[in-house]
Protein backbone atom coordinates (compact mmCIF):
# COMPACT_ATOMS: atom_id res chain seq x y z
CA UNK A 1 0.00 0.00 0.00
CA UNK A 2 1.57 3.27 -1.14
CA UNK A 3 1.89 6.12 1.36
CA UNK A 4 0.62 9.56 0.35
CA UNK A 5 2.09 11.56 3.24
CA UNK A 6 4.89 11.12 5.77
CA UNK A 7 4.94 12.84 9.13
CA UNK A 8 4.51 12.16 12.83
CA UNK A 9 1.78 11.87 15.44
CA UNK A 10 2.32 14.36 18.25
CA UNK A 11 1.11 12.69 21.47
CA UNK A 12 2.09 15.07 24.28
CA UNK A 13 5.90 14.97 24.32
CA UNK A 14 5.89 11.71 22.34
CA UNK A 15 6.47 11.85 18.59
CA UNK A 16 5.50 8.81 16.50
CA UNK A 17 6.80 8.77 12.89
CA UNK A 18 4.04 7.48 10.64
CA UNK A 19 3.04 6.96 7.02
CA UNK A 20 -0.41 7.99 5.81
CA UNK A 21 -2.21 5.71 3.34
CA UNK A 22 -5.66 5.81 1.79
CA UNK A 23 -8.01 3.36 3.53
CA UNK A 24 -10.67 3.47 0.80
CA UNK A 25 -10.74 3.24 -2.97
CA UNK A 26 -13.25 4.29 -5.61
CA UNK A 27 -14.66 1.47 -7.75
CA UNK A 28 -16.99 3.64 -9.81
CA UNK A 29 -16.88 3.10 -13.57
CA UNK A 30 -15.43 6.23 -15.20
CA UNK A 31 -16.40 7.48 -18.66
CA UNK A 32 -14.71 9.73 -21.21
CA UNK A 33 -16.39 12.49 -23.15
CA UNK A 34 -16.67 11.66 -26.85
CA UNK A 35 -17.99 13.31 -29.98
CA UNK A 36 -21.34 11.60 -30.64
CA UNK A 37 -21.03 11.90 -34.41
CA UNK A 38 -17.70 10.08 -34.87
CA UNK A 39 -16.69 8.82 -31.39
CA UNK A 40 -13.63 11.06 -31.16
CA UNK A 41 -12.30 12.02 -27.72
CA UNK A 42 -13.29 15.42 -26.39
CA UNK A 43 -10.53 16.94 -24.25
CA UNK A 44 -10.25 20.05 -22.13
CA UNK A 45 -7.42 22.38 -23.00
CA UNK A 46 -6.01 25.01 -20.62
CA UNK A 47 -5.97 28.34 -22.44
CA UNK A 48 -4.77 31.70 -21.19
CA UNK A 49 -7.59 34.21 -21.70
CA UNK A 50 -5.20 37.12 -22.26
CA UNK A 51 -2.91 35.46 -24.79
CA UNK A 52 -5.57 33.09 -26.18
CA UNK A 53 -3.15 30.18 -26.35
CA UNK A 54 -2.81 26.81 -24.66
CA UNK A 55 -0.38 26.75 -21.74
CA UNK A 56 1.52 23.89 -20.11
CA UNK A 57 1.25 22.76 -16.47
CA UNK A 58 4.63 24.40 -15.70
CA UNK A 59 3.17 27.78 -16.63
CA UNK A 60 0.14 27.46 -14.36
CA UNK A 61 0.07 28.86 -10.84
CA UNK A 62 -2.75 29.63 -8.42
CA UNK A 63 -4.66 32.77 -7.56
CA UNK A 64 -7.58 33.93 -5.45
CA UNK A 65 -10.54 35.55 -7.16
CA UNK A 66 -11.65 38.67 -5.31
CA UNK A 67 -15.25 39.86 -5.03
CA UNK A 68 -14.77 42.29 -7.93
CA UNK A 69 -13.47 39.50 -10.19
CA UNK A 70 -9.79 40.45 -10.01
CA UNK A 71 -7.23 37.68 -9.44
CA UNK A 72 -4.74 37.90 -6.56
CA UNK A 73 -1.73 35.65 -7.30
CA UNK A 74 -0.72 33.22 -4.47
CA UNK A 75 2.64 31.46 -4.79
CA UNK A 76 3.95 28.28 -3.18
CA UNK A 77 6.39 30.44 -1.23
CA UNK A 78 3.51 32.47 0.19
CA UNK A 79 1.83 29.33 1.49
CA UNK A 80 5.06 27.82 2.80
CA UNK A 81 5.67 30.93 4.89
CA UNK A 82 2.35 30.58 6.71
CA UNK A 83 2.64 29.46 10.36
CA UNK A 84 1.10 25.96 10.13
CA UNK A 85 2.49 23.82 12.98
CA UNK A 86 0.71 20.78 11.58
CA UNK A 87 2.47 20.85 8.20
CA UNK A 88 4.20 17.56 8.98
CA UNK A 89 2.47 16.62 12.24
CA UNK A 90 -0.81 15.04 13.28
CA UNK A 91 -1.29 16.97 16.49
CA UNK A 92 -3.63 15.28 18.98
CA UNK A 93 -5.60 17.93 20.87
CA UNK A 94 -8.06 15.81 22.88
CA UNK A 95 -9.43 12.34 23.66
CA UNK A 96 -13.22 12.14 23.62
CA UNK A 97 -15.95 9.45 23.56
CA UNK A 98 -16.67 8.27 20.03
CA UNK A 99 -20.36 9.18 20.25
CA UNK A 100 -19.50 12.85 20.67
CA UNK A 101 -18.33 13.02 17.05
CA UNK A 102 -21.16 13.94 14.69
CA UNK A 103 -21.24 11.40 11.81
CA UNK A 104 -22.00 14.27 9.43
CA UNK A 105 -18.43 15.47 9.98
CA UNK A 106 -16.90 12.17 8.80
CA UNK A 107 -14.85 12.45 5.63
CA UNK A 108 -12.06 10.49 3.95
CA UNK A 109 -10.52 7.57 5.88
CA UNK A 110 -6.78 6.82 6.15
CA UNK A 111 -4.56 4.15 7.70
CA UNK A 112 -1.61 5.24 9.83
CA UNK A 113 1.41 2.94 9.72
CA UNK A 114 4.47 3.08 11.97
CA UNK A 115 7.38 4.46 9.94
CA UNK A 116 10.43 2.46 10.98
CA UNK A 117 11.36 0.21 13.91
CA UNK A 118 11.79 3.05 16.50
CA UNK A 119 8.17 4.06 15.88
CA UNK A 120 6.78 0.60 16.69
CA UNK A 121 6.75 0.93 20.49
CA UNK A 122 5.11 4.38 20.78
CA UNK A 123 2.66 3.44 17.98
CA UNK A 124 1.61 0.31 19.91
CA UNK A 125 1.34 2.34 23.12
CA UNK A 126 -1.08 4.81 21.54
CA UNK A 127 -3.10 2.01 19.93
CA UNK A 128 -3.51 0.09 23.19
CA UNK A 129 -4.33 3.27 25.11
CA UNK A 130 -7.13 4.03 22.65
CA UNK A 131 -8.42 0.47 22.95
CA UNK A 132 -8.51 0.46 26.73
CA UNK A 133 -10.05 3.90 27.09
CA UNK A 134 -12.74 3.31 24.48
CA UNK A 135 -12.16 6.85 23.28
CA UNK A 136 -11.03 8.46 20.03
CA UNK A 137 -8.40 11.13 19.49
CA UNK A 138 -9.23 14.47 17.89
CA UNK A 139 -6.29 15.90 15.96
CA UNK A 140 -5.23 18.61 13.57
CA UNK A 141 -3.17 17.90 10.45
CA UNK A 142 -2.29 19.57 7.16
CA UNK A 143 -2.76 17.83 3.81
CA UNK A 144 -2.84 19.09 0.23
CA UNK A 145 -2.36 22.72 1.12
CA UNK A 146 -4.85 23.12 3.94
CA UNK A 147 -5.20 22.33 7.62
CA UNK A 148 -7.77 19.71 8.50
CA UNK A 149 -9.44 18.10 11.46
CA UNK A 150 -9.13 14.36 12.08
CA UNK A 151 -10.33 11.59 14.35
CA UNK A 152 -8.03 8.68 15.28
CA UNK A 153 -9.48 5.30 16.25
CA UNK A 154 -8.39 1.68 16.27
CA UNK A 155 -9.46 -0.65 13.45
CA UNK A 156 -8.30 -4.24 14.08
CA UNK A 157 -4.67 -3.64 15.10
CA UNK A 158 -4.19 -0.46 13.08
CA UNK A 159 -4.69 3.19 13.95
CA UNK A 160 -7.05 4.72 11.42
CA UNK A 161 -7.78 8.39 10.91
CA UNK A 162 -10.98 9.89 9.55
CA UNK A 163 -10.80 13.36 8.13
CA UNK A 164 -13.43 15.57 9.74
CA UNK A 165 -15.18 18.60 8.39
CA UNK A 166 -14.80 21.70 10.50
CA UNK A 167 -17.95 22.47 12.54
CA UNK A 168 -18.68 25.62 10.51
CA UNK A 169 -18.69 23.49 7.32
CA UNK A 170 -21.83 21.63 8.42
CA UNK A 171 -25.00 23.34 7.28
CA UNK A 172 -27.91 23.73 9.66
CA UNK A 173 -31.06 21.68 9.03
CA UNK A 174 -33.31 24.73 9.28
CA UNK A 175 -36.21 24.53 6.83
CA UNK A 176 -35.53 20.90 5.90
CA UNK A 177 -37.86 19.10 8.33
CA UNK A 178 -41.55 18.64 7.39
CA UNK A 179 -43.97 21.28 8.56
CA UNK A 180 -45.33 20.75 12.06
CA UNK A 181 -48.88 19.66 12.76
CA UNK A 182 -48.53 16.03 11.68
CA UNK A 183 -49.46 13.57 14.44
CA UNK A 184 -48.21 9.97 14.41
CA UNK A 185 -50.36 7.48 16.28
CA UNK A 186 -48.96 4.80 18.56
CA UNK A 187 -50.46 2.11 16.32
CA UNK A 188 -48.53 3.47 13.35
CA UNK A 189 -45.33 3.49 15.38
CA UNK A 190 -45.99 -0.12 16.42
CA UNK A 191 -46.28 -1.13 12.76
CA UNK A 192 -43.08 0.75 11.95
CA UNK A 193 -41.32 -1.09 14.79
CA UNK A 194 -42.63 -4.41 13.47
CA UNK A 195 -41.35 -3.55 9.99
CA UNK A 196 -37.91 -2.74 11.40
CA UNK A 197 -37.86 -6.05 13.26
CA UNK A 198 -38.90 -7.88 10.08
CA UNK A 199 -36.05 -6.39 8.08
CA UNK A 200 -33.65 -7.32 10.89
CA UNK A 201 -29.88 -6.97 10.54
CA UNK A 202 -27.59 -7.25 7.54
CA UNK A 203 -24.05 -8.43 6.92
CA UNK A 204 -22.45 -5.31 5.46
CA UNK A 205 -19.92 -7.41 3.52
CA UNK A 206 -22.81 -8.95 1.56
CA UNK A 207 -23.85 -5.59 0.07
CA UNK A 208 -22.64 -4.88 -3.45
CA UNK A 209 -22.95 -2.11 -6.04
CA UNK A 210 -25.43 -3.71 -8.45
CA UNK A 211 -25.49 -0.64 -10.68
CA UNK A 212 -21.72 -0.77 -11.20
CA UNK A 213 -21.95 -4.49 -12.03
CA UNK A 214 -24.68 -3.76 -14.58
CA UNK A 215 -22.57 -1.01 -16.18
CA UNK A 216 -19.57 -3.35 -16.44
CA UNK A 217 -21.75 -6.03 -18.06
CA UNK A 218 -23.06 -3.44 -20.50
CA UNK A 219 -19.53 -2.33 -21.45
CA UNK A 220 -18.41 -5.96 -21.89
CA UNK A 221 -21.42 -6.80 -24.06
CA UNK A 222 -20.90 -3.79 -26.31
CA UNK A 223 -17.16 -4.53 -26.58
CA UNK A 224 -18.00 -8.08 -27.73
CA UNK A 225 -20.51 -6.76 -30.26
CA UNK A 226 -23.60 -8.12 -28.51
CA UNK A 227 -26.58 -6.10 -27.51
CA UNK A 228 -27.34 -5.11 -23.93
CA UNK A 229 -29.34 -7.55 -21.83
CA UNK A 230 -33.05 -7.02 -21.30
CA UNK A 231 -33.69 -4.89 -18.21
CA UNK A 232 -35.11 -6.76 -15.24
CA UNK A 233 -38.68 -5.86 -14.24
CA UNK A 234 -38.90 -3.26 -11.55
CA UNK A 235 -40.32 -4.82 -8.40
CA UNK A 236 -41.63 -1.46 -7.21
CA UNK A 237 -43.82 -1.19 -10.32
CA UNK A 238 -45.27 -4.67 -9.76
CA UNK A 239 -46.18 -3.89 -6.18
CA UNK A 240 -47.51 -0.47 -6.97
CA UNK A 241 -45.11 1.14 -4.47
CA UNK A 242 -47.96 2.04 -2.14
CA UNK A 243 -46.97 2.40 1.48
CA UNK A 244 -50.55 1.87 2.65
CA UNK A 245 -50.61 -1.61 1.06
CA UNK A 246 -47.36 -2.51 2.77
CA UNK A 247 -48.68 -1.42 6.16
CA UNK A 248 -51.89 -3.43 5.68
CA UNK A 249 -49.93 -6.54 4.74
CA UNK A 250 -47.65 -6.03 7.71
CA UNK A 251 -50.63 -5.75 10.06
CA UNK A 252 -52.04 -9.04 8.74
CA UNK A 253 -48.64 -10.72 9.09
CA UNK A 254 -48.29 -9.62 12.71
CA UNK A 255 -51.81 -10.87 13.57
CA UNK A 256 -51.21 -14.22 11.86
CA UNK A 257 -47.90 -14.66 13.67
CA UNK A 258 -49.54 -13.99 17.06
CA UNK A 259 -52.31 -16.52 16.29
CA UNK A 260 -50.03 -19.31 15.02
CA UNK A 261 -47.36 -18.85 17.69
CA UNK A 262 -43.64 -19.65 17.39
CA UNK A 263 -44.04 -22.83 15.31
CA UNK A 264 -40.98 -22.14 13.23
CA UNK A 265 -43.02 -21.53 10.09
CA UNK A 266 -43.45 -18.41 8.07
CA UNK A 267 -46.70 -16.59 8.54
CA UNK A 268 -48.68 -16.10 5.33
CA UNK A 269 -50.19 -12.73 4.54
CA UNK A 270 -53.99 -13.09 4.23
CA UNK A 271 -56.29 -10.16 3.73
CA UNK A 272 -58.85 -9.58 6.47
CA UNK A 273 -61.62 -9.60 3.86
CA UNK A 274 -60.57 -13.04 2.59
CA UNK A 275 -60.41 -14.46 6.10
CA UNK A 276 -63.96 -13.16 6.82
CA UNK A 277 -65.36 -14.77 3.67
CA UNK A 278 -63.72 -18.12 4.44
CA UNK A 279 -65.04 -18.07 8.01
CA UNK A 280 -68.60 -17.31 6.86
CA UNK A 281 -68.46 -20.08 4.25
CA UNK A 282 -67.32 -22.61 6.89
CA UNK A 283 -70.16 -21.66 9.25
CA UNK A 284 -72.77 -21.97 6.45
CA UNK A 285 -71.45 -25.39 5.43
CA UNK A 286 -71.56 -26.58 9.05
CA UNK A 287 -75.21 -25.53 9.39
CA UNK A 288 -76.19 -27.40 6.21
CA UNK A 289 -74.45 -30.57 7.40
CA UNK A 290 -76.19 -30.40 10.75
CA UNK A 291 -79.56 -29.98 9.02
CA UNK A 292 -78.98 -33.04 6.83
CA UNK A 293 -78.05 -35.17 9.84
CA UNK A 294 -81.10 -34.08 11.84
CA UNK A 295 -83.66 -35.01 9.08
CA UNK A 296 -82.99 -38.82 9.03
CA UNK A 297 -83.09 -38.84 12.81
CA UNK A 298 -86.68 -37.50 12.79
CA UNK A 299 -87.79 -40.10 10.26
CA UNK A 300 -86.32 -42.92 12.35
CA UNK A 301 -88.13 -41.69 15.45
CA UNK A 302 -91.42 -41.65 13.53
CA UNK A 303 -90.89 -45.21 12.33
CA UNK A 304 -90.28 -46.41 15.91
CA UNK A 305 -93.49 -44.79 17.09
CA UNK A 306 -95.50 -46.50 14.29
CA UNK A 307 -93.94 -49.84 15.22
CA UNK A 308 -95.01 -49.40 18.85
CA UNK A 309 -98.61 -48.68 17.79
CA UNK A 310 -98.76 -51.77 15.57
CA UNK A 311 -97.40 -53.91 18.42
CA UNK A 312 -100.04 -52.59 20.75
CA UNK A 313 -102.79 -53.40 18.22
CA UNK A 314 -101.56 -56.97 17.86
CA UNK A 315 -101.39 -57.54 21.62
CA UNK A 316 -105.05 -56.55 22.16
CA UNK A 317 -106.65 -59.55 20.33
CA UNK A 318 -104.39 -61.91 22.24
CA UNK A 319 -105.89 -60.73 25.52
CA UNK A 320 -109.48 -61.25 24.21
CA UNK A 321 -108.74 -64.84 23.26
CA UNK A 322 -107.50 -65.58 26.76
CA UNK A 323 -110.61 -64.18 28.42
CA UNK A 324 -113.03 -66.20 26.23
CA UNK A 325 -111.29 -69.44 27.01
Amino acid sequence: MRSIWNGAISFGLVSIPIKLMNATENHSVSFRQVHVEDGGRVRYRKVCELEEREVTSAEIGRGYEDADGSIIPITDEDLAALPIPTAKTIEIVAFVPADTIDPMQMDTAYYLSANGVPATKPYTLLREALKRSGKVAVARFALRGRERLGMLRVVDDVIAMHGLLWPDEIRTSEGVAPESGVRVRDAELDLADALMDTLGEVDMSSLHDDYRAAVEELVTAKAEGTGPAEPAPDASDADGGKVIDLMAALESSVRAAKKDGPDGGVAKVTSLEGRTKKSTAKKTAAKKTAAKKSTPAKKTTAKKATAKKSTAKKSTPAKKRTSSA
